[in-house]
């Protein structure tokens, strides 16, 4: 008995950087993910377009999207989300909310408030995750990696930048396989 537990712990050099491996890649998983060094809140401002995104309940079908941030005076962020329910001509729909700024030494992290009645006691994690050196495209997720939103200043992204762009996503833990181009109107 004694050498059965003996040669079960000394075990072989794969199987332990096997198993340390599969510990490592679950941590990256666990950890959040790293945000920006720092985002410029006067630049971020403006209108983006959701390029995709990971589906959620909250986004109900809606194609061609839009986040507009306008910078309010007290230090918060006003949030217009806007887009078309089921189709490019369906019907519009928007919701607004206010964003403030959770982590001031970065302005990355920031935490939403929208203004409906099912959701409006409820603070959502926006993370500011890839940015753009020219804030052209941005990338937020969450603490958790449950909700993941690429998005751009034009309606459309270059496609290998795009794929570029989900092969560097999913080495830092996000699941390419959810992400979901979002449809946007031909300009």
């Amino acid at each position: 008995m004694m050498g059965d537990k003996k040669y079960f712990c000394s075990g072989s050099h794969l199987t332990v950087k096997i198993l340390c491996l599969i510990i490592f890649l679950v941590g990256c998983t666990l950890l959040p993910p790293k945000t920006v060094d720092y985002v410029d809140l006067e630049r971020y401002a403006g209108v983006w377009y959701e390029i995709a995104r990971y589906h959620t309940s909250f986004d109900e079908n809606t194609v061609a999207v839009t986040a507009e941030y306008t910078l309010n005076d007290d230090g918060t962020v006003k949030v217009l989300n806007k887009g078309r329910v089921g189709s490019i001509d369906g019907q519009p729909t928007s919701i607004e909310g206010v964003a403030r700024v959770v982590d001031t030494k970065t302005n990355a992290k920031l935490a939403v408030r929208f203004n409906r009645p099912d959701i409006e006691k409820y603070e959502f994690p926006y993370w500011i995750i890839e940015l753009g050196a020219e804030y052209d495209y941005a990338v937020v997720s969450d603490p958790f990696r449950s909700v993941l939103y690429v998005l751009s200043r034009t309606p459309t992204m270059d496609e290998q930048f795009y794929n570029d762009l989900v092969q560097s996503l999913a080495k830092r833990g996000f699941d390419p396989n959810r992400i979901q181009l979002t449809p946007q109107p031909v300009v």
